[in-house]
């Protein structure tokens, strides 16, 4: 697909970072734009950035773990551009959160799974009908550098968007066989982005229903206080309040000392999706971790291997 005038596309997650970003350079690049989110808000502002013009730009409340939702959001798409099909899927919504499966509460990791991992699923089931219909479509599903590495370092756990984003890798490349063997004019890409300027950790707790920032309880601050201790930190005297600052303030780093920005990162997505490659790394980050653990895949989980990583300074945000 050399360009995107004219072709339909549905984009989940459109109402912050990546998912943002994609719907206004599509609709800059002359797409028909449908876009999904759980804050009518956030869509709102997209749509403002957007600046789209009449019929090129619709937006969507919806869950993307529901599969009701995600049924009822494909009808509507179909419905409101009066199409029957579509010509570019991307699977793009996505939380953190669920890290430990030994400790941590079970709602929150399966809410994670279900996000990250379902909602990719369910958008493929619902609109495979519609890319098959096209004259040429494409699939695009957002793993993660995480979905070749499932970590955060050795001292936290990482274990339900790891496992969500190592499914969706694997879904995305069993995919290349079955659309060429099946739907030959329907192609598909992963992506796996490193450290992306978004504002993934605030979104995350509001959508998990976690309180955060200044609101979290005691017993939170504790854990994440025993966390950095065993990273090096010296927090063991540092008062509770001051540690909720260091989180609101890293939080606040994450998005706007990225080495990726949303916009870039869109852009990378857009350009291998125009040149058809069905595997989308993004950042210097990413090719980097990808290098090192294909080198020696037996350290990826030791001390050792973090060592190297923060050797490379670009990758400090990933840990």
């Amino acid at each position: 697909m050399k360009n995107f005038e004219d072709k339909i596309a549905v984009v989940t997650g459109g109402g912050t970072g990546m998912g943002r970003e994609l719907v206004c350079q599509l609709v800059a690049a002359g797409a028909v734009v449908a876009m999904c989110d759980v804050s009518q808000e956030n869509m709102d502002e997209t749509r403002r950035l957007a600046a789209a013009g009449e019929g090129r730009l619709s937006d969507h409340i919806c869950d993307v773990s529901s599969e009701e939702q995600v049924m009822s959001f494909r009808d509507a798409v179909l419905a409101t551009h009066q199409t029957q099909h579509i010509n570019l899927l991307f699977n793009n919504a996505g939380i953190g959160g669920g890290g430990s499966f030994v400790e941590g509460d079970r709602g929150e990791w399966d809410r994670t799974f279900a996000v990250c991992w379902e909602g990719v699923y369910f958008g493929c089931r619902a609109f495979m009908d519609a890319l098959v219909a096209s004259d040429e479509g494409h699939i695009i599903n957002t793993s993660s550098v995480n979905g070749f590495w499932a970590s955060l370092g050795t001292t936290q756990a990482h274990t339900s968007y790891a496992a969500a984003k190592f499914a969706v890798k694997g879904f995305t490349e069993a995919l290349v066989t079955d659309l060429r063997l099946h739907a030959p004019h329907v192609q598909c890409s992963v992506v796996m982005p490193g450290h992306i300027g978004t504002s993934i950790m605030e979104n995350s707790s509001k959508v998990l229903g976690k309180p955060w920032g200044h609101d979290l309880p005691d017993e939170e601050v504790e854990v994440i206080r025993q966390r950095m201790l065993a990273a090096g930190l010296p927090v063991g005297n540092v008062p509770d309040d001051h540690i909720r600052q260091m989180l609101a303030d890293r939080a606040e780093a994450f998005r706007t000392q990225a080495p990726t920005t949303a916009g870039e990162a869109a852009n990378v997505i857009l350009d291998g999706v125009r040149s058809n490659q069905w595997r989308i790394l993004i950042g210097q980050d990413a090719h980097d971790l990808d290098r090192l653990v294909r080198e020696a895949p037996e350290e990826a989980y030791e001390k050792s291997f973090v060592e190297k990583l923060n050797e490379l300074k670009h990758l400090g945000g990933l840990l």
